[in-house]
């Protein structure tokens, strides 16, 4: 199977069938050895009726014991080698399974990796999980049916030649009857496809719906609404069950036929054997080996009918899977290098002008006006934010990453030890050139983008961690844990309080020490005391190095050099909090209504 660190390969994205046949092509030996096994075993299946006949017409019938001994001891070495050729195809094919189920999950996650900040405009949340949970699990079983497929056409036409030898008559009405079966189950399979696309549509509008309504159940609660988005839930859970009623009633047809229809075969076959048998066209071994022959090809018929369902329901999955893969990154226009020194950066649409080596607050009565500039001017949307006399959308995006540093409150973390989500474990990556370097994997970072910086040159790893932690007031954490760094920490910081993951983010953006660093209500979950510990000794590590931080907190305005008052995402006022206390009514009651808001906390 594909190793966690292999290279995945480059997908075939021209197609569901195409992708479904890269995924093939990508493990042919196993699928072949998959295809060999499984016809040996079904052929062998197919055999044991034939050996049967003859353990009854040469041994049981003329009474001859060695013969009847000789053939007995051939039928139970078949049945154990077909025991082991099961066991083995079994486990190649679940290999296969396994196989395509990591090669997939590798290429759709690096592929999100890449299209990084424009993931979010181009697909829903919904869409994502649906394709991670479901679709990845059903284009992998599918591939299941390669080595049973090929084996059932295989055994197929060894029954075909096994009773022509008996009788003609019998041969074509077994060979004719499965083309027949195909006949009746393609239009089903077509409608299986068509029902199965728009179920898996349904299910990923309503998957984001879920996470949209587990995000903002407290705001829905509080302005009433929680009832309203409920009963809205409820109808879209309705139409998705309907829609899976039908996609369940065009499975159940296909799997009716699939035992139905053999079992028709095998009646009628076993009539017509027994009248020639009563003529005496046919041996009674042969009829007994005619039904075996008609049992044992249940088995290739039940996999063709499973290879078509299992391919129907695959390449649905597949065309979601390339349809993700087609996405493409925001096209990186950057021509002209960012500038040498630390410079001003200025957002013209809000008028805001962040001096270098400053701590800068950005202050809104509207939370989302402030981290829309933020992302304007880390480059996560669309801007005419220049850098010093640079465009900021004309620097390479590669440039913009390694020297400013955009960190949500909401920002994902990792599970592992605390130490790597933090990322103070040094891993081995390569550049865009393709050279070794030492990069510190910082994690996620502004919308789920991975971040890697170089080590900050002068300062050993055991320093930069030790002041990121203090400067986060971060050490009660470590030291609460039992195994201080090194305890694991779940995904998401489930395990921690709101507040700790909020000092584990900062702590994590502080460690990269980047030359910009814009901070997005990084103390909102903190109390009062903690907040003011944050505010000062952010103010003091970062002294020299440009911080952009947006919030409301008095305590953390206190302590920047500069304080932007947005209204509308414009800028009205400029200056320190105390002088926009002293001369702004708006920005004093914006402030004051932060203080009420800490009274009643505390």
């Amino acid at each position: 199977m594909i190793d966690a660190y292999e290279d995945p390969g480059t997908p075939d994205r021209r197609g569901g069938w195409r992708y479904l046949l890269w995924l093939v092509r990508r493990q042919w030996p196993r699928c072949l050895a998959g295809a060999v096994l499984a016809s040996v075993w079904m052929v062998l299946l197919a055999a044991t009726p034939y050996l049967m006949a003859r353990v009854i017409d040469q041994g049981l019938t003329p009474g001859d014991l060695g013969a009847l001994a000789g053939w007995t001891g051939v039928l139970v070495a078949a049945g154990v080698c077909n025991a082991w050729l099961g066991t083995m195809r079994h486990r190649t094919m679940t290999r296969v399974r396994m196989d395509a189920n990591f090669r997939t999950v590798k290429v759709v996650v690096e592929h999100a990796t890449r299209l990084g900040a424009s993931l979010r405009r181009q697909v829903g949340a919904g869409e994502v999980v649906t394709i991670g949970v479901g679709d990845v699990q059903t284009v992998s079983t599918s591939l299941t049916a390669v080595g049973p497929g090929v084996g059932a056409v295989v055994a197929y036409a060894a029954v075909g030649g096994l009773l022509l030898s008996v009788s003609t008559r019998l041969a074509l009405v077994v060979l004719l009857g499965v083309p027949l079966l195909g006949v009746l189950l393609g239009p089903l399979m077509g409608r299986l496809q068509s029902r199965e696309s728009e179920y898996r549509e349904r299910q990923s509008v309503l998957t984001a719906r879920v996470g949209d309504l587990a995000g903002g159940l407290r705001v829905l609660n509080g302005l009433g609404g929680k009832g309203l988005v409920a009963d809205a839930f409820r109808r879209d859970s309705g139409r998705l069950r309907e829609q899976g009623y039908r996609v369940g009633a065009v499975t159940s047809w296909i799997q009716a036929l699939g035992v139905g229809l053999p079992m028709l075969f095998l009646a009628l076959v076993t009539w017509l054997g027994a009248r020639l048998a009563v003529q005496g066209q046919i041996s009674v071994g042969e009829l007994v080996s005619v039904y075996g022959y008609v049992v044992a090809l249940g088995w290739p018929v039940t996999f063709l009918i499973e290879m078509a369902h299992q391919l129907s329901r695959g390449v649905v999955a597949a065309r979601r899977v390339v349809a993700f893969l087609r996405l493409e990154p925001d096209p990186d226009t950057g021509t002209r290098d960012a500038p040498a020194e630390p410079s001003v950066l200025y957002d013209p649409d809000s008028g805001v002008r962040v001096l270098p080596g400053r701590l800068t607050a950005l202050a809104g009565a509207r939370p989302a006006d402030a981290a829309e500039l933020i992302d304007r001017l880390g480059r996560y949307a669309p801007s005419e934010v220049t850098w010093g006399d640079v465009p900021l959308s004309e620097v390479p995006l590669a440039q913009v990453r390694s020297r400013i540093l955009v960190a949500e409150a909401e920002a994902d973390l990792f599970a592992g030890s605390l130490r790597d989500v933090i990322g103070a474990r040094e891993t081995p990556l390569r550049d865009a050139g393709g050279h070794d370097v030492r990069l510190r994997r910082v994690g996620a970072t502004s919308h789920n983008t991975p971040v890697d910086v170089r080590r900050h040159a002068g300062a050993p790893p055991t320093a930069n961690l030790t002041r990121a932690i203090r400067t986060a007031a971060a050490e009660d954490i470590v030291q609460s844990l039992p195994d201080g760094l090194e305890t694991q920490v779940a995904a998401q910081g489930r395990d921690l309080s709101g507040g700790q993951r909020q000092r584990v983010r900062l702590a994590r953006a502080l460690f990269t020490d980047p030359e910009v660093l814009l901070a997005v209500e990084p103390t909102s979950a903190l109390d009062a005391h903690t907040e003011a510990t944050v505010a000062h000794r952010l103010r003091d590590a970062r002294r020299g190095r440009t911080t952009v931080v947006a919030c409301t907190s008095p305590l953390v305005l206190d302590r920047a050099d500069v304080v932007h008052h947005l209204v509308d995402g414009k800028v009205v006022a400029t200056g320190t909090h105390q002088e926009l206390l002293a001369g702004e009514p708006g920005y004093r009651a914006l402030v004051s209504r932060e203080d009420m808001d800490d009274e009643v906390v505390r």
